[in-house]
């Protein structure tokens, strides 16, 4: 199942047993429970993020756990792009009604009116519009002072500086080099004047932890992570296989996309705005499946956001502006 570590944090060639990777995962789960319940504890008005995804999916499973019975104590805030596969947004809508949860869905109105688009703007200015200040403008409306996200630190680069608290200036910019020490897993909650913090209870987990819990838990996840035949085409420019979520984007394609568009077995190991994001050619149609391909894979999940490509140090500089 998951691979092994030893003291030094390195693989070991023998999967864990059974045995071990329950009990893998039950730390993994104590210890994102506890990260939640902190947040929960020690800020005003906090949130949880919520895309849809694998991830967040699991976050919100483990706040319910958090607190059972009792409902979660905390709304979601979802950062609507208008862009986004129309599956997630139906998963979304669907887990709102049966946990009976307060969400809230934002878009930058401003920035649609004045046209924002992922291809006629550009991927940076479509990202920093629609997402990096999307994100300011609804923690800002609704004074959140500490929002709960699904990053975890071995999914990116810049991820792995994260500390499972961290802390943003007035502006929500992040300062890699000025966040606390955690000792023993120990959070310093205190805010300065306009901080506030970004709270990540999955730091530890891995992808494959992530599927293995999923398979576990046996929890419902958007249906496009799985595989089956969907229309889609290779992008000219990266060489990535994109899905034709809807018509908007054929008129931007070109010549040579056109005449890749043809119904695929592709499946999502990331999902976020279709222009943007990658799929892979699988045949897995079960968790268990996709479990067995993660322990075959050789590339991350990030392989297939475009958007981390945009421009040097992507990710990393959206962050420092405000970014997930």
């Amino acid at each position: 199942m998951t691979q092994a570590h030893d003291e030094s944090g390195s693989d070991r060639s023998k999967p864990l047993t059974d045995a071990e990777t329950t009990n893998h995962l039950r730390k993994l789960e104590a210890e994102a429970i506890h990260v939640i319940r902190e947040v929960v504890a020690c800020f005003e008005n906090p949130c949880i993020f919520f895309s849809s995804g694998k991830d967040s999916t699991v976050l919100l499973h483990l706040a319910r756990k958090a607190f059972w019975p009792a409902p979660v104590p905390l709304p979601l805030l979802h950062i609507d792009t208008t862009w986004e596969f129309a599956a997630m947004r139906a998963f979304r809508d669907q887990m709102v009604d049966r946990h009976n949860l307060n969400a809230h869905a934002h878009i930058n109105k401003d920035a649609l009116e004045q046209g924002i688009h992922p291809i006629e703007s550009g991927s940076v200015a479509y990202n920093d519009h629609m997402k990096t200040q999307a994100l300011k403008q609804a923690l800002d409306h609704h004074r959140f002072d500490a929002a709960i996200g699904g990053a975890r630190r071995e999914e990116e680069p810049s991820r792995a500086k994260e500390r499972i608290f961290s802390f943003r200036d007035g502006n929500h910019q992040w300062d890699p080099r000025g966040q606390r020490p955690e000792p023993w897993n120990m959070c310093n909650a205190r805010l300065g004047p306009g901080e506030s913090v970004r709270a990540f209870p999955l730091s530890d987990w891995t992808e494959l932890d992530i599927w293995v819990y999923i398979m576990t838990e046996a929890m419902p996840i958007v249906p496009l992570y799985f595989a089956d035949e969907r229309l889609s085409w290779i992008d000219d420019e990266s060489g990535q296989v994109l899905m034709m979520d809807d018509d908007r984007m054929l008129p931007y394609l070109t010549e040579t996309e056109r005449g890749s568009l043809k119904p695929r077995s592709i499946r999502f190991r990331t999902l976020g705005c279709y222009p943007q994001t990658g799929a892979v050619e699988s045949t897995a149609t079960t968790v268990a499946e996709i479990v067995q391909e993660m322990l075959a894979a050789k590339t991350t999940e990030r392989e297939g956001r475009l958007l981390d490509r945009d421009q040097t140090g992507s990710m990393e500089k959206k962050k420092r502006e405000g970014y997930f």
